[in-house]
C-alpha cells in the first residue's frame, strides 16, 4: 500500500501539533548541584534525585495551557530528613524527625506565553509540617515530601492543580522514619 505525499505531510503535521500540545515546554536546569545543602552522598542517588525533580516539574508542566513554556533553574535542594552516616551500610539512610529537617527548595522560574514573559521570580519552597500532612504520593517514592511541596507551589503560582501523580523515584533506598 502506498501513502501519498500529501497524506505523509498531514500525518507529520498532526504529529507535530499533538507533540507540541502534550509537551508544555518545561526546561529544568540545576545551578551548581555539588553545592546544594542536602542531596544524597552517593553520586548515583544524587543523579536519581535531580532527575526525579526534573521529571516531576516536566510532568507538572503538562498541565500548563497550550503555548506556555516554563524554565526552572534550581539553585538549592534540601531534602526531607537528614542522612545518618552512622547507619550507612551499602546505602544511604535518611532519618526524619519532623524537627528542623523539613524539605526546602530554592529556584528561579520564568513562564512565557508565545515567547513573551508573563511571570518570573525567585521562589523559596519549604514544608515545615511535612510529616503531619496527607500525602498522595506512595511511601515508596523517595521524593514524596518534595513532590507534595512542589505541587502546592505549582498550584499557588500558576493556578494549575496537578491531576494524578508523577512517576515515583524508587531507586533510592527506602527512608527510615523515626519519630521522637
Amino acid at each position: 500500500m502506498r501513502i501519498s505525499t500529501m497524506t505523509k505531510t498531514w500525518i507529520a503535521a498532526l504529529a507535530l501539533v499533538a507533540g507540541s500540545s502534550a509537551w508544555a515546554g518545561v526546561q529544568v536546569t540545576f545551578d551548581k548541584p555539588d553545592d546544594y545543602s542536602d542531596v544524597p552522598f552517593s553520586s548515583r542517588d544524587r543523579e536519581q534525585v535531580l532527575a526525579g525533580l526534573a521529571d516531576h516539574f516536566s510532568w507538572l508542566g503538562k498541565s500548563l495551557p497550550h503555548g506556555q513554556d516554563l524554565r526552572i533553574e534550581i539553585t538549592d535542594v534540601d531534602l526531607a530528613g537528614r542522612e545518618d552516616p552512622a547507619r550507612r551500610g551499602g546505602f544511604d539512610v535518611r532519618v526524619m524527625t519532623g524537627r528542623a529537617d523539613w524539605p526546602r527548595l530554592r529556584l528561579r522560574y520564568t513562564l512565557e506565553q508565545h515567547g513573551k514573559v508573563i511571570a518570573s521570580g525567585n521562589a523559596y519552597l519549604s514544608d515545615m509540617s511535612y510529616l503531619q500532612r496527607i500525602n498522595r504520593y506512595s511511601s515508596n517514592d523517595a521524593l514524596r515530601y518534595e513532590k507534595r511541596m512542589i505541587d502546592e507551589w505549582f498550584k499557588n503560582t500558576f493556578g494549575v492543580k496537578p491531576q494524578g501523580r508523577s512517576s515515583p523515584v524508587l531507586t533510592l533506598q527506602p527512608r527510615d522514619v523515626q519519630r521522637r
